[in-house]
């Protein structure tokens, strides 16, 4: 029986052991989403407005005033929510976004609890306050059974029921013409979640052509675009690379396969900055730099050392009582040199 009890409880010490490495795995997972979702929310003014734009159909200029008002909630559920923002446009309307990567039946109420308290903060009139439009983005690909929208039916009491709705975009649900059209670029980095499902389940010839496309054609090819129709600017299209680049080693890492065919090192050439470029050059410059000065100080420190042993050989001779002319033709000392050591200069 003592046994029995032993096994059970090893046992039961190895599920907690499993139960914590997938709550680590899935915690890790939500960290490099959201790390990626918010710094793509800061990228340029004029980048942000066009998503703005494109998720909310509005029709704000790119020189438009933008605020954040950063929330996060911290409970356990926070682990499936990838991060939510609400942005200020021209110091009026707020809009409020927030990235999953799996369905949540709670997060309208998550939404609501934040989106009311924005409005306390935020609010002009003592008896008004406005909630900001909200909007949730799901990022992942298993997109089919996410609603359109979500409700939350608020009752007052004596005073009648209201719905407070909030729409749903799955991502790769749509078609990257539509999100080159409507502006919507800077989310370009998740596109690599499309091929993740196959890739995970079989690293065939078909899937690897498929990623390789998906890189250079469909993200860089588009953030190129974008960069020169003026969506983006050129430091919006250095830092949607390497976010690309970041969520593809993120993703597809784990896969020898890909390292094998070359996939890895082709995404890494392509994706290769130019800032990366200018730092390299800069560095490169930098070390000539040390190298020219640690020669030059080198050739100083020789050419001194050679000084010294002229001046030293010189006071030998003149001990020895030779000659000036002779001392100059040994030592190589000019008339000026030789008298200052004469003088003791």
């Amino acid at each position: 029986m003592k046994v029995l009890i032993n096994e059970y409880d090893s046992f039961a010490g190895n599920n907690i052991e499993i139960e914590k490495f997938h709550e680590n795995k899935e915690k890790n997972t939500y960290h490099i989403y959201d790390k990626i979702f918010k710094r793509i929310l800061t990228l340029s003014k004029r980048a942000v407005i066009h998503l703005i734009n494109g998720l909310f159909q509005q029709n704000y200029p790119p020189d438009s005033i933008v605020e954040y008002n950063w929330t996060e909630h911290v409970d356990k559920d926070l682990r499936r929510t990838i991060a939510d923002t609400i942005i200020t446009i021209n110091h009026t309307d707020s809009y409020h976004l927030e990235a999953q990567m799996y369905q949540d039946e709670q997060i309208v109420l998550r939404m609501f609890e934040y989106g009311y308290h924005h409005s306390m903060r935020s609010r002009q009139f003592q008896d008004t306050i406005i909630f900001p439009e909200p909007v949730i983005i799901y990022l992942a690909d298993n997109y089919e059974k996410i609603p359109d929208y979500y409700l939350l039916n608020i009752e007052f009491k004596g005073q009648g029921e209201f719905s407070y709705k909030v729409p749903t975009i799955k991502y790769l649900s749509e078609q990257l013409e539509e999100l080159n059209r409507n502006k919507m670029i800077i989310l370009i980095p998740f596109q690599l979640l499309r091929l993740r499902k196959a890739l995970k389940k079989e690293r065939s010839n078909e899937n690897i052509e498929a990623l390789k496309k998906l890189i250079k054609t469909d993200i860089i090819g588009s953030i190129i675009e974008n960069e020169k129709l003026g969506n983006i600017t050129k430091d919006d299209a250095r830092r949607l690379k390497r976010l690309t680049l970041q969520l593809y080693h993120h993703i597809y890492d784990r896969y020898e396969e890909l390292e094998e065919r070359g996939v890895s090192e082709m995404v890494e050439e392509a994706l290769v900055l130019d800032i990366d470029i200018i730092e390299y050059e800069n560095n490169k410059k930098l070390e000539e730099l040390k190298e020219k000065l640690e020669k030059e100080k080198q050739e100083e420190i020789t050419q001194i050392t050679e000084q010294k042993n002229k001046e030293l050989k010189a006071m030998r001779l003149l001990l020895e009582q030779k000659s000036k002319d002779e001392i100059k033709k040994e030592t190589g000392l000019t008339d000026e040199q030789l008298m200052a050591l004469l003088k003791g200069e």
